[in-house]
C-alpha cells in the first residue's frame, strides 16, 4: 500500500479505488479527512485570493485615474468573472463572505499602497463597495 508521506500521487489512487470498492475498512480514514479539509480551505484561499485582486484593480482604478485604460478595465472584468466562477462551484462560501470582503479589502490597501506609492492613509479603512456592487459587471468606481 502506498504512503500518504512518501506518495502522495499513488495514496490518493488507492484511497480513491479502496472507495469505490466500499472497502471502507481499510481506508487511511486520519489522512483523509485532513485532505478533504485541505481542499475546502484551498476553495476559500482562492476566493479570497480573487476578490482581494479585484478590490486592489478597482483601488487602483479609482485613486489612479490617469492611468486608466482597456487593460486595467478588463483586468477587473476578469477577476470578477473569476471569483464569481469560484463562488459559482462553492455556495457554501456565500456564509463567510462578510468577514472574506474584509480580510481580502485589508490585503487590497496594502498591495494597492505598494503598487501605485500612495499611502496606506489614502485609501478607506473599511471597504466602499459591498458585494452586490462588486459583482456588477459594469461596476467601475469614479474618481
Amino acid at each position: 500500500m502506498a504512503s500518504y508521506e512518501n506518495d502522495f500521487y499513488s495514496w490518493t489512487q488507492q484511497q480513491a479505488a479502496l472507495l469505490r470498492l466500499g472497502q471502507f475498512n481499510d481506508i487511511d480514514v486520519a489522512n483523509l479527512i485532513e485532505e478533504i479539509e485541505s481542499m475546502g480551505r484551498s476553495e476559500k484561499r482562492e476566493l479570497e485570493s480573487r476578490l482581494t485582486i479585484l478590490l486592489l484593480h478597482l483601488l487602483k482604478w479609482q485613486y489612479q485615474p490617469v492611468r486608466r485604460g482597456r487593460s486595467w478595465e478588463l483586468s477587473i472584468d476578469e477577476q470578477r468573472m473569476q471569483f464569481l466562477r469560484v463562488l459559482k462551484d462553492n455556495p457554501g462560501l456565500k456564509n463567510q463572505l462578510d468577514t472574506l470582503l474584509a480580510d481580502a479589502y485589508e490585503l487590497a490597501v496594502i498591495k494597492a499602497a505598494k503598487e501605485t506609492s500612495l499611502d496606506k492613509k489614502t485609501f478607506p479603512t473599511l471597504c466602499p463597495w459591498d458585494l452586490p456592487t462588486l459583482t456588477q459587471t459594469d461596476f467601475y468606481p469614479e474618481d
